[in-house]
């Protein structure tokens, strides 16, 4: 597909997903109008197995800071992670309006404190059900149910069309925070006519509904109130409902909660201060919690995806300095395994279980539903929306195919694309894929963005496989070695062994038997000794790793 030129001023309507549609997380979409640039999200995903060298991951922007000038903003569509947790870390580069909900843009806020841009970002609060014009872009906002309050789908009109970016969403009759999704505004929509309805795919796959947030709270209710020791209960820190359904709980069991971990405490303070959780008391401080007795107490704390630094796994590997859970307590997964995650969560249940805790989970007990639809909500809202085209987002391959799939068989023609397609929405017969910008992933690195294929990671993923060697040696003006060279190799030997020592040996040899000329000059020299130590190497434990040789010259 050949590159496409979004400045040569063509007129028309587009969407160009730079992030999300092949995998969950790293949400990044952009819509175009007659050159016009608007941008939906901007999230982060996560490296798992696949990716052990790295840890969190934004979309790469490059193309639409290139094309900045042109971006009228960025709409968030609600607060969780890779929805809104890229723009801290890619702002620097777009430098545009930011627009979203009152709960997001204070989870936003505190964001963009931590990255010193609180007082740079223009970040303007939206009201729900709200309406912004940004350059020929109208947009509406209607309120939809999800697992974070304040979830909000797009209706994007222009002269050419309604498209309708539904965001993540369900239905829920019963959400506990938050009105449910207004069906008659999408009816309404489908009344005015869709042209496209890009949509949530993540549980395209899963028959029947979704499940209620009442529900899941009367069942938490029900089991707290049997259960004796300590309890923990793990969710996401964004799904204030949930927390909230934890806190009434434990009140009705006569207990109090206290909160573990830094993002449980910054989604609550968010939460309260755009006015939700004012029917729960104030949490008591992770240090005096250790303190009450053992039935009086519920904490919830982050970690439900096994993340290593979090409060329930340093509690599982009994690292904690303010809790501990042991014989007779037990321990709530209230969420679900996000893929990838499943080692990690794994080894934190286990340790759990090692410890003497019980675990329950959604897999034995009602303790979580999903923030997506099922695929009697998506026939649902397929019937109440009526779109003539279908653009499933926010998925794997298999759950964009499944939902191109029951897309058709409700009337609405799917097209599936990939990120960095450039989806032609109108004017035409039909959508059309007319060319494709560059897209990829960077791994966040301190304060740093490195491209995955780029020599930092390269080199990282080189030595997390085949190990790294480092030897240092000292040469007079000839090239002649001086003393003996120390060789070290991380990763490929016991402390002790034999072998390193064994390596600067034959190094010394080495170098003794190079030609004069070349020991007269350092590069030369240098990349003698890493070629000599590499084949030193591969001879012993057939693995290529990386050489890296300090040379002095005395």
């Amino acid at each position: 597909m050949p590159p496409y030129d979004i400045g040569s001023g063509q007129n028309d309507l587009a969407f160009i997903p730079l992030g999300g549609t092949g995998e969950i997380g790293l949400n990044l979409n952009v819509y175009r109008c007659d050159g016009a640039l608007l941008a939906i999200d901007c999230g982060i995903g996560f490296g798992g197995p696949a990716l052990p060298e790295v840890d969190v991951m934004v979309p790469d922007a490059g193309w639409l800071a290139d094309h900045r000038r042109d971006l009228a903003g960025l709409v968030i569509t609600h607060a969780h992670e890779d929805h809104i947790g890229a723009v801290a870390h890619l702002w620097r580069q777009l430098r545009c309006p930011v627009h979203a909900s009152p709960f997001a843009a204070a989870v936003l806020r505190r964001k963009l404190a931590e990255a010193g841009l609180l007082a740079e970002v223009p970040l303007h609060v939206v009201p729900l059900g709200g309406r912004l014009t940004l350059g020929p872009f109208d947009l509406e906002f209607l309120p939809v149910t999800h697992s974070v309050p304040e979830a909000q789908a797009v209706a994007i009109r222009t002269h050419y069309g309604l498209v309708l970016h539904t965001g993540d969403w369900k239905l829920d009759p019963d959400p506990l925070i938050g009105k449910p999704t207004d069906e008659e505004a999408f009816r309404r929509l489908g009344d005015e006519g869709v042209l496209a309805m890009v949509c949530d795919s993540t549980n395209a796959m899963v028959e029947g509904h979704s499940g209620s947030e009442g529900e899941v709270r009367r069942n938490l209710t029900a089991i707290i109130r049997g259960l004796k020791g300590r309890i923990a209960v793990t969710c996401f820190a964004t799904n204030i409902a949930r927390v909230a359904s934890i806190a009434k709980a434990a009140g009705a069991a006569g207990r109090q909660v206290a909160l573990f971990g830094r993002s449980l405490r910054n989604a609550e303070a968010a939460a309260r201060e755009v006015g939700y959780l004012t029917d729960i008391p104030p949490f008591l401080p992770e240090e005096e919690a250790g303190y009450l007795p053992d039935d009086s107490l519920l904490i919830i704390c982050t970690g439900s995806q096994g993340e290593e630094r979090s409060a329930i796994a340093k509690i599982a590997a009994d690292t904690h300095p303010q809790m501990a859970l042991g014989e007779g307590d037990t321990v709530i997964f209230s969420s679900r395994r996000i893929p990838g995650n499943e080692k990690a969560i794994q080894i934190v249940q286990d340790g759990l279980v090692r410890r003497g805790c019980r675990v329950m989970t959604d897999e034995d007990h009602m303790v979580h539903v999903s923030g997506h639809p099922a695929r009697d909500e998506l026939k649902r809202l397929y019937g109440l929306v009526r779109p003539r085209y279908a653009v499933p987002v926010h998925g794997e391959w298999r759950h964009l195919s499944e939902h191109a799939a029951l897309a058709r068989a409700c009337g609405a023609h799917p097209v599936i694309v990939e990120d960095g397609d450039v989806l032609r929405l109108a004017p035409g017969n039909r959508p059309d894929v007319v060319g494709g910008v560059p897209v990829g992933r960077l791994a966040i690195d301190g304060d740093r963005l490195l491209p995955l294929d780029g020599g930092v990671l390269g080199a990282r993923r080189k030595m997390l496989f085949n190990g790294v060697v480092v030897a240092s040696l000292a040469v007079d003006a000839a090239g002649r070695v001086l003393g003996e060279p120390k060789v070290s190799a991380p990763g490929l030997f016991e402390q002790g062994d034999a072998e390193p020592g064994q390596l600067a040996d034959e190094l010394a040899r080495s170098v003794a038997e190079l030609p004069a000329a070349l020991k007269r000059e350092d590069d030369t020299l240098r990349e003698a000794v890493r070629g000599a130590l590499r084949k030193a190497v591969g001879r012993r434990l057939r693995k290529r790793p990386a050489v890296e040789v300090h040379l002095l010259r005395v």
